[in-house]
């Protein structure tokens, strides 16, 4: 019974940060105190037991345990790729109910708060639209890579942007946060000064109490960083979000695995968008070069044109950009398979041709994808 009151108070609470968020005057607006208009919920960091946490996220974090693990050392530091598919949301529990059945009292409180957010969203996302981007720690892995071992977490980033529009989501590891957090912390001492980070720890790293709290402090880690504009568009924030994608997404293409390679190529011109800032001056350019020739060579040519007109109007008149001849030249291309007006691109590709400002012919987009270097 304590279970299911604890679930219970739990969908209350993320029920109401949820209304917040979509409505835009939750933490962080005028009515909010100068402390929680700049890091809201920041005292839970250091306030929550791990009994507590671990029921909070019940029904929405699942992540595998490793409690008889505690001589591990700390998460190795190597870059090394993803390990097992997270687990999707709902198919494991968390806290201390990870390895063994949790309480009929326990089942129906996690199920009720998955039912009532899932609700909630349907009936809100048609007609809301969230003010400022959410995060969410859906599942976490750990994952054994021998020599290495460690913990990847999968983010929902959740809007802004269409309200039918499907969060988009990432895997990290702690590194991949503690390098973010020690990169803003050098270059913007005095906006980070009161951001809290969850700290190393030298064993018990993959307990689920430890994965729990982990979870929670990222979440509102990157919310305090997106509620400071100076650290909101922070080119080390975008690369965070942004830059593992292209760079998978770029090998992917180059080894010709272009349905796997497009969805990264979506997920990453999804974050740009929600986003707002450039991640840099070129990403979303080189995104569609990769979305269109991923769609060419699964033999979906409008979706492709779709994705070189978007880039077109994103050039304008640039016409010394290395990429215009290229999606000039596919623009074209796609326009003739098609059956569909090409005249204008045409004219303008032989303009650039006859000026001398790209050769005859111009490199595809795939070339110029295979020889950029992502950084």
């Amino acid at each position: 019974m304590r279970r299911g009151t604890q679930e219970g108070a739990m969908a209350s609470r993320l029920l109401h940060r949820l209304r917040h968020a979509l409505a835009g005057d939750g933490p962080g607006e005028a009515a909010a105190s100068p402390e929680a208009e700049q890091f809201p919920e920041s005292s839970e960091l250091e306030d929550d037991d791990a009994e507590g946490l671990s029921s909070r996220l019940s029904g929405t974090l699942s992540f595998t345990s490793a409690e008889d693990d505690e001589d591990d050392e700390d998460e190795d530091e190597d870059d090394a790729e993803a390990g097992p598919d997270p687990l999707p949301l709902g198919d494991g529990t968390s806290g201390e109910d990870a390895e063994r059945s949790p309480p009929p009292d326990g089942q129906r409180g996690s199920q009720l708060l998955a039912r009532q957010l899932q609700d909630f969203w349907k009936k809100s996302r048609n007609t809301l639209t969230p003010q400022r981007l959410l995060f969410e720690v859906t599942s976490a892995n750990v994952v054994k890579d021998p020599p290495s071992k460690y913990v990847l977490y999968t983010l929902a980033v959740i809007g802004p942007g269409p309200p039918d529009c499907q969060p988009a989501q990432i895997s990290r590891r702690y590194s991949d946060f503690e390098r973010l957090h020690r990169n803003l912390q050098r270059q913007f001492r005095g906006p980070m000064a009161a951001i809290s980070f969850p700290r190393k720890r030298l064993r018990r790293n993959f307990t689920a109490e430890t994965i729990a709290r982990r979870s929670r402090a990222f979440e509102q880690f990157l919310g305090h960083l997106q509620a400071v504009p100076e650290l909101r568009h922070a080119p080390d924030l975008q690369d965070f979000f942004v830059l593992p994608e292209l760079r998978r997404a770029q090998s992917l293409t180059c080894t010709g695995l272009y349905r796997e390679a497009l969805a990264l190529w979506a997920t990453a011109w999804q974050l740009q968008a929600q986003l707002g800032t450039p991640s840099g001056p070129d990403r979303p350019l080189l995104t569609l070069a990769g979305l269109a020739v991923c769609h060419q060579e699964l033999e979906d040519p409008g979706e492709a044109r779709a994705c070189c007109e978007k880039a077109l109007q994103l050039l304008g008149d640039k016409s010394l950009h290395p990429l215009l001849a290229p999606f000039l030249e596919a623009h074209v291309r796609l326009s003739w398979r098609l059956g569909l007006d090409k005249r204008q691109s045409e004219a303008r590709l032989q303009a650039l041709q006859e000026a001398g400002l790209t050769p005859t012919p111009p490199p595809s987009l795939k070339e110029l994808l295979i020889k950029e270097v992502l950084d």
